[in-house]
């Protein structure tokens, strides 16, 4: 009887917040959208179900039901444009949906799409970025693990098999995490980055699961260099580059258990960093005007709105999972600039990622 208390409080304080979105309106009116994927022929070639399992990189809207209701949000990016593996599931023929829905004192509720990553997610401990300890919060997010996402999968199907790609990525919030008890003084500098190779080894352990289960095709995603996102750019040169050592640190523990399990060569591995310094080096060329200096979400305005209303932590909302065309920074900044957020890419980001995770399964033989 508390427990549906706490949830009916949860969720009148929900729609409550929904009041935020009227002065967000001061930009323009809240609204949102959605993507549809109709595509008969596969542009790879080859029709393929797409599995995918790791963190707000790659979620594809667990956090929707709320975030779209309320502000025109949905996803990590600059809503209502697609992840990166929404479009490689595209790109394959199929449409990807999440396994699961709820957050934000909206309690789980298990859905049928195979997209399990989850904004916040760290690789194997549940209390990932953004995560409540009360799991009626109105400001908890759900932040499954990478290690339980597959095992959820596992418990519903049994198995992989030789007709799906199973794409995973995973790190960056144990990255943060441990940086931020970093920098609080919680734990040494020496705790920190064995923490993060540690998930670097869970998470090649994990790939090493799918594969023993019948995945035949495994895309593995490593971290991007978050000293080189806004995040990073904006920082101090001290945290700057605290953040590209853990960043790298945990790219080369993932290879290196990849290679002691003898399965690097059985999956195919996008090494992020080197192609996202390729495109932040050409960004203008490719359609971008600003790289990693700005945002195309007006963070700072979606911020003072909730700040207006009363929101104990208006910062809260100052992530591009609230983020739709009438908070952008300017009129079509989902192309014109490289990030959402100060970690998260925009469309145009998001969409070049797919294009360099489908030229790296096609280096592998598969599809076209």
């Amino acid at each position: 009887m508390k427990k549906q208390r706490s949830t009916r409080a949860a969720l009148t304080r929900l729609a409550q917040t929904a009041t935020v979105c009227a002065a967000i309106a001061v930009l323009a009116a809240c609204g949102g959208g959605g993507d549809d994927n109709n595509n008969a022929t596969p542009a790879g070639g080859v029709k393929l179900q797409v599995v995918s399992f790791g963190d707000s990189l790659s979620d594809v809207g667990t956090y929707a039901p709320v975030a779209t209701a309320n502000f025109g949000g949905g996803r990590f990016t600059t809503n209502p444009g697609q992840v990166w593996v929404q479009n490689v599931a595209q790109y394959y023929g199929d449409t990807l949906t999440p396994a699961m829905t709820g957050g934000f004192g909206v309690p789980p509720v298990t859905q049928k799409g195979l997209g399990y990553a989850q904004g916040g997610s760290r690789v194997t401990n549940p209390m990932g970025i953004g995560h409540a300890t009360d799991p009626n919060s109105y400001a908890g997010t759900l932040t499954v693990p990478v290690s339980t996402q597959v095992q959820n999968y596992l418990a519903a199907h049994g198995s992989f098999n030789a007709n799906q790609l199973v794409i995973i990525n995973g790190g960056a919030n144990d990255i943060l995490y441990n940086l931020q008890a970093l920098k609080a003084g919680a734990i040494s500098q020496a705790d920190a980055f064995a923490a993060i190779g540690l998930a670097a080894q869970q998470l090649g352990g994990i790939v090493a699961s799918i594969l023993s289960h019948g995945a035949t095709h495994v895309l593995v995603s490593n971290v991007p260099d978050i000293g080189t996102t806004p995040q990073g750019a904006m920082s101090d040169a001290i945290t700057r580059g605290a953040l590209s050592s853990a960043s790298a640190g945990f790219n080369n523990a993932l290879d290196l258990t990849l290679q002691g399990l003898q399965i690097k060569s059985k999956v195919i591995y996008l090494d992020v960093p080197p192609k996202l310094a390729q495109i932040t080096a050409n960004y203008q060329q490719l359609g971008f005007k600003v790289s990693n200096t700005g945002t195309a979400c007006n963070l700072q305005a979606m911020a003072a709105a909730a700040a207006k209303f009363g929101e104990p932590d208006p910062q809260d909302f100052a992530t591009s999972l609230f983020c739709s065309p009438q908070v952008l920074t300017e009129a079509g900044a989902d192309q014109t600039y490289m990030y959402a957020d100060t970690v998260h890419p925009t469309t145009h980001l998001h969409a070049l990622y797919a294009q360099q995770a489908e030229q790296t399964v096609a280096a592998s033989g598969l599809g076209k």
